[in-house]
This record gives C-alpha cells, sequence and structure tokens, in this order.
C-alpha cells in the first residue's frame, strides 16, 4: 500500500482495540470500555512474578482461571493505571468482578476460545506499530512480510510439494503459489478469474463440503468435482483447512493433493493455517489504516483553515462546485448494541456509502469522522445552484439500498463554490443531520434548504421555566383542565392560513364547530389573530411546543 508524506498509524486506543478485534478476537466482558483511552504497552502477566508494568498496559492473563486471584489482580491493576486486562474465554462477570473492575477502572475483556496468545500479541503488536515513511519496517509473521499472501502461498507449496491457492470466505481467490504444475481445469479457471467458477462453489455447498469445512479444525480431503458439477476427467482431489480467527471464518487454504496428507504434512497445513489468520487480519488492519488516513484528509478539508487546501488537493478534489452529505445510524433510546459492534456497524456501513459515493462520481471522497460518515459530491456547473439534484438522488438510492439494523440518515448541505468552501456546506449537512435525528422529521434524507427553519428551531434557547409563554400557556392550561382541544384548533388554522374549511376537516370537526372552537382560542387565550406578530409568536411557540413534548 502507497502512503503519503506524514502518515502514521494512529494512537491505539481501547476503542480502537474492540473496533479492530471486537468481532473476531475480543469480547469486552466487564468495566468501562474506555473507547479513548491509549494503551501504551502489551505486557503478559506471570501470577508468579511480581506485578510490574508500565502505565496504560493491556495486561494479558495467561493462565488466569482463578476468581479470587482475577479480582485481585483487577484491583492492583487499576492502581497501577493499566488500561484493560484480557482473560480466556469463556469468562464469567460475575458481580464481584463487576463491581472490582468499574472502581478499579479497568476495562476485562475475554479471548476467543481457539485463538492462541501468540496470534493476539502479533495482532496487538501491528496495531501499535507507527508506520514511519522515513523509516519503515514492515511488520512480518513467520518472516514474511505482513500481508503478502503469495509469499505465504509459496511456502505452503514448498513445505507440500504440491500447489496451494488461500481463498476468502466468498471463494474469491486472493493469492496462489508461484508453482502450479499438473494443475487441472477448476484451479486454471479459478486463477484466471480470481474466483471460483460458481458451479463449483453451488456444488460444494450443496453437497455439503463447506460445512465439513468450517466445522473441523483439522485439513478435509475433497474428493475429485464429478461430471455433474461441470468439471474436466483429470479433476484432482484437495485437502482443505478453514482459515479462523476465533469463530469468525476469515477463508480456506486449498492444496491440490492426489494422496491423503500425512500427519506431518497435516501439521504444516494447521500451522500454515494460523500464519495466515494473522496476515488477513493484518490486511483488515492496514485497509483500515488507509481509511483512517483518508477520513483526516477530509476533516481538514471540511474544517477549513490553513491546511484545507492541501487536504483537498491530497484528496484529488477539483476546483469545481460541490455539496457535502452527513451520513449517521440512528441509535434508538436504549440500545443494547456494545461500543465494539456500533463501531462495526458505522464502519461497514461508512464502507458500502464510499463504495456508492464512489459509482456515483469518479472524484467524490468521503471519510468516517466520528459517528459521522461525511462525502463530498462534486458539482456540475448545471447543478451548482441546486445541490438537491444530483446529491437528492444520490442519498435517496443509498437509502433504498443500504441495509442494516438501524436507521441511517443523511443531511444535504448547501452547494460550496469550491473545495475552499466546504466548510460552508459542511455546517448545512450537519444541521440538516441534527433535524432528522430529532423528534421533529421522521424523514431519512434531508437539504438544509428545507429543513431550514426546523433548524433554526433545534437551535433556540428554550428554558423550561420561561416556555410556554402568554396565550399559548393560557391555552395549554385550559386544555388540560377541561379536556379541550383549543391548542389543536389554533395549530390547524394557522397551518392552513386561515382557511376555516381546511382547518376544520384537518381536525376532523364541522366548519361551525370549528369556528366556535376559534372564538374561544381568542378569549380564552387573549390572543388577536389578526395581528401578524402574534400569529408569528404563536405559530413559534406551537413549534417548539411540539418538539418539547417529542422529546
Amino acid at each position: 500500500m502507497t502512503r503519503e508524506p506524514g502518515m502514521h498509524r494512529p494512537r491505539t486506543t481501547v476503542g480502537r482495540v474492540l473496533e479492530e478485534l471486537g468481532s473476531t478476537l475480543l469480547q469486552h466482558v466487564s468495566g468501562p470500555e474506555h473507547p479513548e483511552l491509549s494503551i501504551e504497552a502489551v505486557v503478559i502477566h506471570d501470577p508468579e512474578d511480581e506485578l510490574d508494568q508500565p502505565d496504560r498496559a493491556l495486561v494479558l492473563g495467561v493462565g488466569l482461571r482463578d476468581s479470587a486471584r482475577i479480582h485481585g489482580l483487577i484491583a492492583r491493576l487499576g492502581e497501577r493505571g493499566a488500561a484493560g486486562l484480557v482473560l480466556r474465554a469463556p469468562v464469567t462477570a460475575d458481580p464481584t468482578m463487576l463491581s472490582a473492575a468499574h472502581s478499579a477502572g479497568v476495562t476485562v475483556l475475554s479471548l476467543t476460545r481457539g485463538v492462541s496468545w501468540g496470534h493476539l500479541a502479533g495482532t496487538l503488536g501491528v496495531l501499535m506499530t507507527p508506520s514511519d515513511p522515513d523509516d519503515a519496517r514492515p511488520a512480518s509473521f513467520g518472516g514474511i512480510p505482513a500481508g503478502d499472501l503469495f509469499a505465504v502461498a509459496n511456502s505452503i507449496a514448498a513445505l507440500l510439494q504440491a500447489p496451494v491457492t488461500i481463498e476468502d470466505r466468498h471463494s474469491r481467490l486472493l493469492a496462489f503459489s508461484s508453482v502450479q504444475e499438473g494443475a487441472d481445469a477448476s484451479r486454471i479457471q479459478t486463477i484466471l478469474g480470481r474466483q471460483v467458477p460458481a458451479q463449483y462453489t453451488r456444488f460444494l455447498e450443496e453437497s455439503g463440503v463447506f460445512q465439513a469445512i468450517y466445522r473441523s479444525e483439522r485439513p478435509v480431503t475433497v474428493a475429485p468435482l464429478p461430471r455433474e458439477a461441470g468439471a474436466q476427467p483429470e479433476e484432482q482431489a484437495r485437502a482443505v483447512i478453514a482459515v479462523r480467527a476465533g469463530e469468525e471464518i476469515l477463508g480456506t487454504i486449498w492444496v491440490a493433493s492426489p494422496a491423503a496428507l500425512n500427519p506431518a504434512q497435516e501439521q504444516i497445513l494447521i500451522d500454515s493455517s494460523r500464519l495466515v489468520a494473522m496476515h488477513l487480519i493484518w490486511q483488515r488492519t492496514d485497509a483500515d489504516l488507509e481509511r483512517r488516513h483518508r477520513a483526516q484528509l477530509l476533516g481538514a478539508a471540511l474544517d477549513g483553515g490553513p491546511g484545507a487546501q492541501d487536504a483537498a488537493r491530497a484528496l484529488r478534489l477539483r476546483e469545481e462546485p460541490a455539496v457535502v452529505l452527513a451520513l449517521a445510524l440512528d441509535v434508538p433510546d436504549g440500545s443494547q448494541l456494545s461500543h465494539a459492534h456500533l463501531a462495526a456497524e458505522r464502519k461497514r456501513v461508512a464502507d458500502a456509502f464510499a463504495v456508492h459515493l464512489a459509482f456515483a462520481h469518479p472524484q467524490a471522497a468521503s471519510g468516517l469522522i466520528g459517528d459521522i460518515a461525511y462525502g463530498v459530491i462534486p458539482l456540475s456547473a448545471a447543478d451548482s445552484d441546486d445541490s438537491g439534484g444530483p446529491a437528492t438522488r444520490f442519498a435517496g438510492e443509498f437509502i433504498a439500498r443500504v441495509r442494516s439494523p438501524l436507521r441511517a440518515l443523511i443531511g444535504i448541505g448547501r452547494a460550496a463554490a469550491g473545495p475552499g468552501n466546504l466548510t460552508f456546506s459542511r455546517s448545512g449537512a450537519d444541521r440538516a443531520l441534527r433535524v432528522l435525528r430529532s423528534p421533529l422529521s421522521d424523514r431519512s434524507t434531508a437539504r438544509f434548504e428545507d429543513v431550514h427553519a426546523e433548524a433554526l428551531l433545534l437551535e433556540l434557547p428554550a428554558p423550561a421555566a420561561e416556555f410556554p409563554s402568554g396565550a399559548i400557556a393560557r391555552l395549554a392550561a385550559y386544555d388540560a383542565d377541561h379536556q379541550a382541544s383549543l391548542i389543536d384548533t389554533l395549530r390547524a388554522w394557522l397551518d392552513a392560513f386561515g382557511d376555516v374549511s381546511a382547518a376544520s376537516a384537518a381536525v376532523y370537526v364541522h366548519p361551525n364547530t370549528f369556528r366556535y372552537r376559534l372564538k374561544r382560542v381568542t378569549e380564552v387565550g387573549g390572543i388577536d389573530l389578526a395581528d401578524p406578530d402574534a400569529r408569528f409568536a404563536a405559530m413559534l411557540q406551537l413549534r417548539l411546543l411540539a418538539l418539547s413534548r417529542a422529546r
């Protein structure tokens, strides 16, 4: 991966470790998640040695099982300013542990069964290794530069004396050994197409081969594909093993082997699967580094200031009009989603947003900043006066296609004259998004121009002691005491611009009944409906009252 000058791996925090590894290697058990707490070191704790670790250390509790020892260690780690403690799953979060972890301020994590401590330590080392372009030493696993799956495939092929391919969870080819002597037709098609042919994967799925591979911890022998699967007569048998990170299947290793592997060869393949897992986890982390770097550039461009123009140029944004979109997930009150799962879902939706944006415009830019994914769409001269055209279409299409357990919301800013004015467009996108997140709206997308009034209402200070007041306060009190509907009557009349027929239809009463209620509004509230200032004050307070009640 090519990095631009000055690009560094971001500081490692407890939150980032949970984001990167929380869905595969680690699970939060107890204690605060401390998303912004830095991890300065990774330390292996030996129960027989005196506790000694630097501040902000993530402590690996290798072999710790005794509850009393664990509770005592948590208390001591809190005194020494540790960032967290990792224990081997399963870990029972009993009341004593929960109390100790919260009192000490120590995050307790569990390491998924089947994942080696060395695997975890190596992955954490990659996360914590700075990327210095002037003196860069790329991480390596098994003596192979991190992420070089072709070198891994060649090393496995050399040890087993057989051709090797490495595939992902969806049978896409990730790497293959340089030696493919005697390769059969299906392997040649896989290498040329970078994907296992559909008819082969369909047969393997329907015949239960993939299920057998994913259930087994050891290599599985796969018989040559039959003619009915579309295979050629010279098809060979395979030895296959799943590549795992904890319980997650990352991919598979396929070895063309006419004869069954002997025990020593099987062990080589088992060890190789662990090595491939580390490389795949590193690739995932390194790809995230690139995303974070682009997000930093986008943040600088959106914030304005001295570095905005340089950041825009680094993102290859041209000197042309553009509009900013702000995407967020609506997390309902009381949501049980953990920090790690919520962060993973935000990242997944943000990645889908970036892909959709790239298809919409090749010069578009996007990035996840905090909990909001921003996108910048260049506009043509014809669209520069109306950001609603391409941006609204894009937002609507994305909302219709994205699949998430949480509702996606997109605020659309005003058109900016060029990359140097993106902060102006971002402000509008943020304010539109705030309206979408509020009780004032039930929509999923909105242009700032269309929700400007609602945005202003949300920004108005309305102390509870002073609101409502005057006529609206008197009408609200009368409604509460007499189970009347004078507030609804006034709101319907104002919304209908004084049209009694339309207003009465909106509240489902006869026009004469509505006129009588409107008369009571003027008598009880003491409001002069012929006064434009009185009407404006009433409309404003009614909007604020509706917002207050919705909250």
